[in-house]
């Protein structure tokens, strides 16, 4: 920018981009995780919560001592740290997303084969949170896994692809900012998500018995094909030009309008996200 600005105004502008623009460090990858966390927390039976407390008192049997998971919100990114972890965790590297294409009819059955993928984990670390009589080690590890899965389900990339891993492979541009190698994937992980979770009313409260009983209904089928949906919807739809499933330009735009428009889906999902996680954590613990 500095190369085609006067030396002047350069540092002001980027500033005043800088200022609404969200950095990476704290977007979804942290934010968006630790907000459904706290959502689900937060609306979580009273009995839940100290059984929750109990079991993450026991986060250093984990023995991930760069990885902590001493706090729900630390819990919420556990997963995706432990991917500094080289070999060890390498086996989970799936599980965190399930490659449902949204050209075709929703198909979960054969892109979780074998159990593969986000939401046959859910069910799987729900299953064993449940078990009081698995060691303590193997209840820690569910309960981190579960709180970071079903942030993971309801970020829609994670939920439906178009064999581009996720959006991954799309070049795109948010507003006016449009480095070389951001992406689709990015953007929803990241700069939208933040923008979405600040943009007020906060997200973290407690929310009423008609609100939790209108979102946390289905089962975790139901919550894949409806972030699917969103994925075909609004993800995709967006970014190609109002066609999910047609051509892929060499860089897809997020105009402002565009990204203002996308705001409340976003927001939804976090939502989704954390009263859902709120009534599995029930089911499980309360």
């Amino acid at each position: 920018m500095s190369r085609i600005l006067p030396a002047l105004l350069a540092p002001v502008l980027f500033a005043l981009f800088a200022a609404t623009i969200a950095a990476p460090a704290s977007a979804y990858w942290e934010y968006g995780h630790e907000t459904v966390a706290t959502i689900g927390y937060r609306n979580a039976k009273p009995e839940t919560r100290i059984a929750i407390d109990r079991i993450l008192h026991h986060a250093q049997l984990l023995e991930t001592p760069t990885c902590p998971a001493r706090t729900i919100e630390q819990a919420s990114v556990w997963a995706d740290c432990i991917k500094t972890l080289g070999p060890r965790f390498s086996y989970t590297s799936n599980w965190h997303y399930q490659n449902v294409d949204v050209c075709k009819p929703f198909d979960l059955k054969s892109a979780c084969r074998d159990g593969n993928c986000v939401s046959a984990q859910i069910e799987r670390d729900l299953k064993l949170l449940k078990d009081k009589t698995l060691p303590m080690r193997e209840r820690v590890q569910a309960l981190a896994f579960l709180v970071h899965f079903m942030g993971d389900l309801h970020q829609p990339l994670h939920a439906g692809d178009r064999g581009d891993l996720g959006g991954n492979k799309v070049t795109a541009a948010y507003g006016a900012y449009a480095p070389e190698r951001l992406n689709l994937h990015a953007i929803w992980d990241g700069y939208l998500a933040e923008r979405s979770i600040s943009t007020p009313p906060s997200l973290v409260r407690r929310y009423s018995p008609e609100e939790k009983a209108a979102i946390q209904a289905g089962s975790v089928e139901d919550w894949s094909r409806e972030s699917w949906q969103v994925a075909h919807d609004a993800t995709y739809a967006t970014a190609l030009g109002g066609d999910a499933c047609g051509p892929v330009p060499a860089r897809a735009r997020l105009d402002q309008a565009t990204i203002e428009k996308l705001v409340p889906t976003a927001r939804l999902e976090i939502e989704r996200g954390g009263l859902r996680l709120a009534r599995l954590l029930d089911e499980a613990l309360g």
